[in-house]
């Protein structure tokens, strides 16, 4: 596969076969992605991948805080508060064409709460990983953890494979930490679902534009 293909292929997937990943595999593709730059090797990525029966237990536990209402406070905020166009209007187009392609419409609010819940089943998803990093770490470290994680998920194409990054999963950090190994002293940075695209899920029909290379890109001395 070709780096366009894996590129072009690459989307967010919200719904995946009943179909174990294989573990070789998946050290093939974490070998592969650790060859992703930092500054300086620094190499800031701590990894968890999790499957079977603790991923199902993590699963349980949040539903729980979720039926009876309780909340956690993130360790970092995702977006900024006050986000201008043309970056709003990139972050609410891409959830509106999602919820046209599951056929849920802006006023039915518990259907598309509901729809969200399932980030936190990591979408049926048979793997799920994540990230975490030390505190100390700044932003340049964050833009390599970036990077790393886009050398997973095109890995994850090469092997025919798809993924959906997850940084909802900052919203429930004290129960990510019953049951995955964070160390003191680290920010848990993302979650991620990993496994075999349902082709039958409505919400793979997800596949948000891009803003073309001119409105973003400016070009000097050519």
């Amino acid at each position: 596969m070709k780096v366009s293909e894996a590129l072009s292929s690459r989307r967010s997937v919200r719904g995946f076969l009943d179909k174990p990943v294989d573990l070789d595999t998946l050290r093939r593709v974490l070998a592969f992605a650790a060859r992703a730059p930092s500054g300086g090797n620094v190499q800031p990525w701590n990894i968890v991948v999790i499957t079977g029966e603790p991923k199902q237990v993590l699963v349980n536990a949040v539903a729980l805080k979720i039926a009876t209402g309780e909340r956690e406070f993130p360790e970092y905020t995702v977006y900024p508060e006050a986000l201008p166009d043309p970056y709003r209007t990139r972050r609410f187009g891409v959830g509106e064409l999602l919820y046209a392609n599951l056929g849920i419409p802006r006023a039915d609010k518990a259907g598309r709460l509901a729809w969200f819940t399932a980030n936190f089943r990591f979408f049926n998803a048979p793997v799920g990983l994540f990230v975490h990093t030390p505190t100390y770490m700044g932003l340049p470290q964050w833009a390599d953890l970036g990077i790393y994680l886009q050398s997973v998920m095109l890995m994850l194409r090469e092997e025919g494979l798809d993924s959906c990054p997850q940084e909802c999963w900052v919203t429930w950090p004290e129960t990510v930490r019953r049951f995955v190994p964070i160390p003191d002293g680290h920010l848990l940075y993302t979650g991620m679902s990993i496994g075999y695209a349902d082709p039958d899920e409505a919400a793979n029909r997800t596949n948000a534009e891009r803003a073309p290379v001119d409105e973003t890109t400016t070009f000097l001395g050519f």
